[in-house]
C-alpha cells in the first residue's frame, strides 16, 4: 500500500542476480507539510527474513551457529561469525515454517515452542529487508557438529554455548551481528519467566 506522503518518480532496476539492487528517485513530506527536493536513492532487495535462538531450559544454553560471512571480510577480527539460524521468507512460507525448517537444515535441532520476539528493519537507510525474530524451544542434549545444506554451499559448525558463556561472549564483543544479540539481550530480560513457562525452576 503506497503512503500518499511519498511520490515516487521513477524505478530502475540496477542489477538482479542473486540479490537486487533497484534505483529509486522520488520525493517526499517533510515535516514542515512542504515537498522535499528529488532524491535519488539505491535500495538493495534480498527479501525478508527469519531468526531464531534455539533455548534449551533444561541444560540452561543456547545453539549458535557459527560460518563464513562475506561482509565481515574487512571487519576487525574474523569473519567467521557466531550467529543464529535464520533464513530468507519464501512466498508461500510464514516465519514460523522459516524458522522451523532452517533450525533443522542449520543445526540438527528440532524446535518446540516458539516465542516471538520482535520483527526489526536489518539496516532501512538501504535495504528493505526486514527480520522475524524467535526464541525456541529445544533439547540441545544431542546438538553440535558440522551441518549445512551442500547444495547451498553451507558450511556450519553447531556449537551449544551455556546460558551465562553467551551473554560474556556478547558483552566481550565475540557475538557481533544485530540478531543474535536482539535475541540474547531479549533472552537476558526474560530469563526466569521464559524457564518457568518451559517448566524448568530458576
Amino acid at each position: 500500500m503506497s503512503d500518499p506522503r511519498v511520490e515516487i518518480l521513477d524505478k530502475t532496476v540496477c542489477y538482479d542476480g542473486f540479490f537486487r539492487m533497484e534505483r529509486y528517485r522520488l520525493r517526499h513530506r517533510l515535516f514542515s507539510g512542504a515537498w522535499s527536493r528529488v532524491l535519488t536513492r539505491e535500495l538493495f532487495e534480498r527479501g525478508h527474513a527469519a531468526a531464531v535462538l534455539p533455548y534449551d531450559p533444561t541444560l540452561d544454553a543456547v545453539v549458535l551457529v557459527e560460518q563464513f560471512r562475506i561482509g565481515a571480510l574487512e571487519a576487525p577480527g574474523s569473519p567467521w561469525l557466531l550467529e543464529i539460524v535464520a533464513g530468507i521468507i519464501e512466498p508461500d512460507e510464514t516465519p514460523q515454517d522459516v524458522v522451523r525448517r532452517e533450525a533443522v537444515e542449520e543445526a540438527s535441532c528440532q524446535l518446540q515452542e516458539l516465542v516471538h520476539i520482535c520483527d526489526y528493519f536489518v539496516s532501512p537507510g538501504g535495504t528493505s529487508e526486514r527480520i522475524s525474530l524467535f526464541c525456541g524451544q529445544v533439547d540441545a542434549s544431542g546438538a553440535g557438529g558440522l551441518c549445512g545444506l551442500a547444495e547451498e554451499e553451507e558450511d556450519i559448525r553447531v556449537i551449544v554455548v551455556p546460558f551465562a558463556e553467551a551473554i560474556a561472549q556478547m558483552h566481550a564483543g565475540k557475538i557481533n551481528s544485530a540478531a543474535p544479540i536482539i535475541a540474547l539481550q531479549w533472552l537476558q530480560l526474560n530469563h526466569d519467566q521464559l524457564r518457568a513457562r518451559w517448566g524448568v525452576a530458576s
